[in-house]
């Protein structure tokens, strides 16, 4: 008996690395089934449940729905932007100091907020983009502080430096705007604080309209002063088909639409002596669109081809549609776009302040001799 044990053992032990070393294959004989070396694996069951089916696409904008504009529920707006796409814009709120990226097919981006002080007339008060936007990335903003009025340069990802400071503030006649006339010279028109004798005083930055070459925020050159006796800033656009410039401002015995030719010759194109508060401008072939923020208004301003002569009253193309509207920009379609001030107007509605197109049925910018839509 003692030597059986030990033998039984090692057989056992024998069988179980025999089963090992060939795969622990067993058969049963009451159910035999052909070999395979490469058995067919089958998936189990899963629990991870399906994924869902898309959602259908939200309606636009979400968050503010309101028709017929490209953005609606923003605080009152200052300078506007219009990008290559024609569907999307840049625009300024001037109390908040925010510069949003709105579109008509998406919801707006805060692309940066400006520190600003938005009491009074002043806070941001307009924007324009460098020439070679593309390559350096650089903004540059008409902005109130505390203490003064000042032009600022914005780089992405970096905070706002000055590139012109001490402009007078005051408690009103803050408002004012920027364009560049050539890939190196930025315009800025300043307001004259409420004071019109500032307008007057060379050695004052109030009430002109003043050149900067080269913006720089290093050893950035002497402005120069290319017009003098401005009031309250509204707005500066370019005809691009003869390089004219036109200044709106707003003075103390009413509002005026004033031409620089390429000569550099300065005649007041039109006056306003009820004082409707002109704005924005936008030019293009002889006529000038121009925002009358009081009565709720943008007209159209012709002139002769050959004399330059006005050709009859400014011609309503706007009444009472979207309230104020301060800003204007021209879009590479063609069309014109303006941008509201109803909430600082002091005559809100439910989804204001908005960016809508002045011509929503198409058309593009009304030529001379042309019927506005």
């Amino acid at each position: 008996m003692r030597l059986r044990r030990p033998m039984r053992t090692v057989f056992a032990v024998v069988c179980a690395a025999l089963l090992v070393a060939s795969g622990c294959a067993r058969f049963d004989d009451a159910q035999s089934q052909p070999f395979t070396t490469e058995p067919e694996l089958k998936p189990g069951p899963s629990s991870k449940p399906p994924p869902p089916p898309p959602l259908p696409p939200k309606p636009f904008p979400k968050e503010c729905p309101a028709p017929g504009v490209m953005q609606g529920c923003l605080e009152s707006t200052s300078g506007l932007i219009m990008l290559p796409d024609s569907q999307s814009a840049l625009v300024g709120e001037r109390t908040t100091g925010a510069v949003k990226e709105v579109s008509v097919r998406a919801e707006p981006k805060v692309k940066v907020v400006l520190p600003v002080d938005g009491s009074g007339d002043g806070g941001l008060m307009d924007i324009v983009l460098s020439p070679t936007y593309v390559q350096d990335r650089l903004m540059y903003a008409y902005v109130s502080t505390p203490t003064d009025n000042r032009v600022i340069r914005i780089a992405d990802g970096d905070i706002p430096k000055p590139i012109l400071t001490g402009i007078p503030k005051g408690p009103t006649g803050n408002t004012g705007s920027l364009i560049f006339t050539s890939p190196t010279t930025l315009l800025v028109q300043t307001g004259d604080a409420g004071d019109p004798a500032q307008a007057g005083d060379p050695r004052s930055l109030a009430g002109k309209l003043l050149r900067i070459e080269q913006p720089t925020t290093v050893d950035q050159a002497p402005t120069t002063t290319a017009l003098s006796g401005l009031g309250a800033g509204g707005g500066l656009c370019i005809d691009p088909s003869d390089e004219s410039l036109y200044v709106t401002d707003r003075t103390p015995t009413g509002d005026r639409l004033q031409k620089i030719a390429k000569d550099s010759t300065v005649s007041t194109v039109w006056t306003w002596p009820d004082r409707p508060g002109v704005a924005g401008c936008a030019a293009l072939d002889g006529t000038v669109l121009v925002n009358l923020v009081n009565t709720k208004q943008s007209v159209a301003v012709r002139m002769a081809p050959d004399t330059g002569a006005v050709t009859g009253d400014p011609e309503v193309v706007r009444q009472d549609q979207h309230g104020h509207a301060w800003a204007m920009a021209v879009s590479p379609d063609g069309n014109v776009w303006g941008a509201t001030i109803n909430k600082t107007a002091g005559d809100a509605e439910k989804l204001d302040d908005v960016v809508f197109p002045l011509f929503p049925q198409g058309g593009g910018f009304p030529r001379k001799n042309e019927d506005a839509t």
